[in-house]
């Protein structure tokens, strides 16, 4: 089984990939069976303070309600935009899975090219989501990840990772609307039935739903003109099926986006899938790395932001 795990700022989102027996190619490019059933997937809370066996618990505890082992687990990938946990996690992930866990960090191979300013700017999460597009639902698309930040990152047809937008998240909107108010209750996200709130929280759901879903499309418009009508709209993060379904430019809502994003990246480093001709990646000549200068004209340094913006 493959253990696919994404760090965010607020949730910790986990999932577990089994092999599929009968996936196979014949003849001389035969491939070992992939991990493409999601067996299972879990949403924890980002934790900075816990330690090692406190991470371990409760990784063991989940896997134990799922009734899976951890002695099945043969690969770990993870994609963290919390720098103090990945020491604890690598410990962990070898400690308690008896596995090297591979980072979404310089030197991994996407299979994208990324036409940023300074590639070492974008998220891990923002690749592995844009990588799982495209060799999903192809380009060029955008993806809106409602996470902490909601971010929108846009791909082009040929595969390239072209960048994107940043704005904060409803959560912290309405955390902000709490904070800085004296006599305004923190109220549940929600969809209200009706844009016109007859009730302080009504009125307040109504302003987060509407006032963020406005903020949503107002800027996927913007997007669409620039990338052209026919670009992919998809959503994923905890308030995709929520925010995404409300959307008049999101076409599809897709849970496990990450999730199969760290999957494929994993086996195009470690597992058995090749990285295709058409998405080979350019290194990126201001950050050259020893473990990747002897595959400099196929191979992309992606280098994650270590903090969402």
């Amino acid at each position: 089984m493959l253990l696919v795990v994404d760090v965010g700022n607020t949730n910790t989102v986990l999932g577990v990939f089994a092999r599929d027996a009968d996936a196979h190619i014949a003849g001389e490019n035969h491939e070992a069976p992939r991990y493409e059933r999601l067996a299972a997937n879990w949403r924890v809370a980002t934790r900075q303070g816990s330690t090692v066996d406190e991470y371990g618990v409760l990784f063991r505890n989940l896997f134990s309600m799922a009734s899976l082992e951890p002695s099945g687990i043969h690969g770990i990938v993870i994609s963290s935009v919390v720098p103090p946990l990945d020491p604890v996690l690598r410990q962990v992930c070898e400690q308690y899975f008896n596995a090297k866990p591979l980072f979404i960090e310089p030197g991994v191979r996407t299979g994208m090219p990324v036409h940023y300013e300074n590639p070492a700017e974008v998220g891990a999460d923002r690749i592995v989501n844009a990588v799982a597009a495209f060799e999903k639902y192809g380009g060029p698309c955008v993806i809106v990840d409602f996470g902490t930040a909601t971010t929108f990152d846009c791909v082009s047809a040929k595969g390239e990772y072209l960048g994107g937008v940043i704005c904060p998240g409803i959560g912290i909107s309405a955390d902000a609307l709490f904070q800085r108010t004296a006599r305004l209750p923190r109220v549940e996200i929600r969809k209200p039935p009706r844009v016109i709130g007859t009730n302080t929280v009504g009125s307040l759901q109504s302003g987060l739903y509407y006032g963020y879903l406005g903020l949503v499309d107002g800027i996927l418009e913007l997007l669409l003109k620039e990338l052209g009508a026919e670009t992919n709209v998809l959503a994923t993060g905890g308030l995709a099926a929520m925010i995404g379904t409300g959307s008049i430019y999101v076409k599809t809502v897709d849970e496990f986006l990450t999730l199969d994003g760290l999957r494929i990246i994993w086996e195009r480093n470690v597992g058995t899938r090749p990285v295709p001709a058409a998405k080979a990646e350019v290194q990126n000549s201001r950050r050259p790395s020893a473990a990747s200068s002897s595959s400099k004209k196929t191979a992309a340094r992606v280098s994650p932001v270590r903090s969402r913006q």
